[in-house]
């Protein structure tokens, strides 16, 4: 016997009993007026389940959703009913001949997700091949295959998806596509690009990762460009190395390709989240062009033979030094069987002097230890005072300006290669990937501090 949908999918105590006494249901377009006699127009949402009793959630027409609160309700019409399916349609992609050929590469990610009413969550819901079904300008850039491998979100991403993902980019570029596109969540995309750098080197096309940082079904959504323009770079960008692509400023004029060992998540929910440190942006993504902002970088050549190597030893971890730390936390560390520890120090790559016995324990007993700097941008530079001479006395390698999870990726890939001591130094000091640079640009650490009388005068001549 099928049971009847619950018309009040979501609402329960007063706000349920405020949408019987009105008559209305989930789904019904509604005007609703509140207490001050504002009215707002839209569809009544299911309710998230792991919400409050008190507020009735409507989606205005603007995109947007609003919550009342149900002692400010005075009235509820219902003008109309529908009941939404949200579900992108998935079409079969176009093809022309004359067009560049585009494998993307479904992981999930807000750029393939959807709102699950239910819960209110952003979850991974949307085949690769739907996104067509959302952006069909895709079908004027190239001829877009689409195969998803998996639908996680980027923080269950882990070395059983890098390898898979690093073999499946071997499979296309061997199958002769002009660039590919990696669908990826934005909290560890940083992660991601900096171990495919590794896994997969001297590709002869672009690897462009992309995603979004809000949801297909918002107004503000950076979805579809943020695709759109990966899509680009894929089909014709010169740059034949790992890159994210994401906004550039925080409105739509352009987006920005970074290069993969470089780049990290800055801000938790701005759109022009993504910043290289300790260098400054590849390219420059624009409606019509590119525009090159260096001249170092592997360029488009598919004479090249890529080079595929999956290894992984995910017995390493990051330690952010912090003032009084204890030294059993590192001798914890390496008694749960680590094998790599890559410090972020204070500094130009410091820790305090209690754990120094602890850090020799640790090296003693083959853990490969690393320094890098919690400041991200600069370099660790453990000659100038006498504790950074100590920490290297104890078998610590200063990684130069290596980001700190960049660190942790390349140490996990070397890790998988070799346990020699000798040899962990050289790979790690060895640049694969620009992960270690000769020098930081005079223009690349830029910080726009508010509130200085300099950079207000500037705001105020520039910001639209």
């Amino acid at each position: 016997m099928s049971q009847t949908p619950d018309p009040l999918k979501g609402y329960r105590g007063r706000a349920r009993e405020t949408l019987t006494r009105f008559g209305v249901r989930v789904w019904s377009d509604v005007h609703l007026e509140n207490d001050t006699g504002s009215r707002f127009s839209g569809v009544i949402l299911p309710r998230s389940e792991t919400f409050d009793d008190l507020h009735i959630v409507i989606k205005m027409k603007n995109g947007y959703n609003v919550g009342i609160h149900v002692d400010r309700v005075n009235g509820i019409a219902e003008v109309g009913y529908k009941e939404a399916v949200y579900k992108i349609p998935e079409k079969e992609f176009p093809r022309q001949d004359s067009l560049p050929n585009v494998t993307l590469l479904g992981t999930g990610g807000t750029i393939a997700s959807r709102l699950d009413y239910r819960t209110g969550a952003v979850i991974p819901a949307f085949t690769p091949g739907e996104l067509y079904g959302a952006v069909p300008e895709l079908a004027d850039i190239c001829n877009l295959q689409t195969k998803k491998l998996f639908g996680v979100f980027s923080e269950n991403m882990s070395v059983e998806q890098y390898v898979v993902l690093a073999r499946a980019i071997g499979d296309e570029i061997a199958a002769g596509v002009d660039g590919i596109v990696v669908g990826h969540g934005t909290d560890t995309m940083g992660h991601t690009a900096a171990i495919l750098s590794f896994m997969v080197q001297s590709s002869p096309v672009p690897i462009v990762i992309v995603g979004s940082q809000r949801s297909s079904d918002r107004p503000s959504s950076d979805a579809a460009l943020n695709l759109i323009h990966a899509v680009r770079s894929a089909a014709y960008c010169d740059i034949a190395e790992v890159q994210i692509c994401m906004f550039g400023p925080t409105s739509d004029r352009y987006g920005l390709l970074h290069r993969g060992t470089r780049c990290r998540k800055m801000h938790s929910s701005y759109r022009s989240t993504f910043r290289t440190i300790g260098d400054i942006p590849l390219a420059i993504v624009g409606r019509e062009k590119f525009t090159y902002l260096t001249a170092e970088y592997n360029r488009r050549d598919r004479t090249r033979q890529v080079v595929i190597d999956p290894v992984y030893d995910d017995r390493t971890t990051i330690l952010y030094y912090y003032p009084g730390m204890r030294p059993d936390v590192v001798d914890a560390i390496v008694e749960k069987g680590y094998r790599g520890i890559v410090i972020a120090g204070t500094g130009l790559g410091h820790v305090n002097k209690p754990l120094y016995p602890a850090i020799k324990r640790a090296v003693d007993r083959g853990v490969h230890v690393v320094m890098t700097v919690q400041t991200l941008w600069g370099y660790v530079q453990m000659y100038v005072y006498d504790t950074g001479r100590d920490l290297m006395n104890l078998g610590i390698v200063p990684l130069e300006n290596m980001i700190p999870e960049t660190a942790l990726m390349k140490l996990s890939w070397v890790l998988g290669h070799t346990d020699d001591r000798g040899e962990v130094r050289r790979m790690m000091l060895e640049p694969v990937a620009h992960e270690i640079t000769q020098r930081e640009p005079h223009n690349g650490y830029l910080i726009m501090q508010g509130g200085l009388p300099e950079i207000d005068e500037w705001i105020a001549t520039h910001w639209k």
